[in-house]
């Protein structure tokens, strides 16, 4: 184990993920059916033996906290190995955290206590592999006091991202926040993209805590990475591209911001494709995740007929019932039950969902502990759904709270 320490930002609201969010910070929101969307992000940094990280937590974060205590209690404290939860103590304001880089400003006593080389930062709530140690290996190669992950997308799509400007040394001399317009520079990894901010960042250490410092002055500034410490330190820190290289291991280099409903919904949807997208089983890069003693997933009443339990084309988790109902291309997470004479299509249903009998669900979430009431009827006319009080995206699905 080398010296680093890796800092999880795990605090934001997400509130374009509500009402997901409703009562529970994003990161700790169900994914893929067992997992919880923070999992990716700390399975990487075992994988990549990565044995000291930080939690910062702030927004409804009982959960998450639960959830790392019970089931990230891995790691040996008398080999100084450890991943703490750090909520906002007010040690140096009497604010709460401000913004990404000032969550991390705020715990700066605790960055000098471990007197890391280097300082990885990382986000709570994107789904990806990655091995961190490769992308420290290139920061020490280049010499660099910062390092970001970059992520080739195509010119249309850099309005959601942070994008850089890179040299041909791979020198970043350039950096803007989701620009609104202009042809950005494309990358030197690939002529045809444009090379966009990740949100992952190595930083030596004495210069991390010499830019949050200064930063904290800054009476204009947001306290965000990469609006604010980025920016106003690339011509006096030595600034490095690393480009992203993906350990999924596809044709297409896997990294999904589940930030919205839709996109959360999209990634979700990767997962029960026959060759899926994102690939769980992989045994040399595991995702790790906290589990509950559940008994097996159980199909019953195999009749002729619309009274057949049966999940096709779907991730079905431990606990569930599907109980004379039919489910396709659909996430179910542990205890869901389908009764009978239910169709579940393409829909991803939380803990302990319910669907009462006769019920069509097509395109749905259901939240956490959902009980939909027999003959419901929901995602065929969303006009009546969004009477139901459902919540309905731009794409068309219907979250059920």
């Amino acid at each position: 184990m080398q010296n680093v320490l890796a800092i999880l930002l795990a605090g934001g609201a997400g509130e374009r993920l509500y009402p997901l969010t409703k009562d529970t910070a994003k990161p700790a929101v169900p994914f893929g059916g067992a997992y919880r969307i923070i999992d990716f992000t700390l399975s990487n940094c075992i994988n990549s033996d990565i044995r000291r990280v930080f939690i910062l937590t702030q927004y409804k974060s009982l959960e998450l906290i639960r959830h790392i205590r019970d089931g990230w209690h891995i790691l040996s404290s008398e080999l100084g190995e450890f991943i703490e939860v750090l909520p906002p103590m007010k040690r140096v304001s009497e604010d709460w955290y401000q913004g990404t880089a000032d969550a991390v400003f705020q715990n700066f006593q605790s960055i000098e206590a471990e007197a890391p080389e280097q300082t990885l930062i990382l986000s709570g709530d994107h789904i990806y592999k990655m091995n961190y140690w490769e992308m420290l290996d290139w920061h020490r190669r280049y010499g660099a006091d910062i390092t970001i992950a970059t992520l080739q997308v195509a010119p249309q799509e850099v309005s959601r991202f942070g994008v850089t400007e890179i040299d041909a040394d791979y020198r970043i001399v350039g950096f803007e926040e989701k620009p609104k317009h202009g042809n950005p520079k494309r990358s030197p990894f690939d002529p045809d993209m444009v090379s966009v901010s990740m949100g992952i960042y190595v930083f030596e250490t004495n210069v991390l805590l010499r830019m949050l410092h200064e930063d904290a002055q800054r009476p204009d500034s947001s306290h965000d990475f990469g609006r604010d410490v980025i920016p106003c330190n690339l011509g006096r820190y030595r600034t490095i591209a690393y480009d992203f290289h993906d350990i999924n291991a596809k044709q297409v280099r896997y990294w999904r911001d589940v930030g919205t409903l839709d996109a959360y919904y999209e990634a979700n949807m990767d997962l029960v494709n026959v060759v899926p997208e994102f690939n769980l089983y992989d045994q040399n890069w595991p995702i790790r995740t906290k589990v509950t003693q559940q008994p097996p997933a159980k199909f019953v009443f195999a009749q002729e007929g619309r009274r057949m339990g049966v999940a096709v084309d779907s991730v079905v988790s431990a606990g569930c019932i599907i109980s004379g109902g039919r489910v396709m291309h659909s996430i179910l997470s542990p205890g869901v039950r389908v009764n009978s004479y239910c169709e579940v299509d393409y829909s991803i249903l939380m803990p302990r969902a319910e669907v009462g009998r006769y019920s069509r669900i097509r395109r749905a979430i259901l939240n956490t502990g959902v009980k939909v009431p027999e003959s419901s009827v929901i995602g065929f006319d969303l006009e009546a759904d969004r009477g139901k009080g459902y919540s309905v995206t731009d794409t068309g699905i219907v979250v059920v709270a």
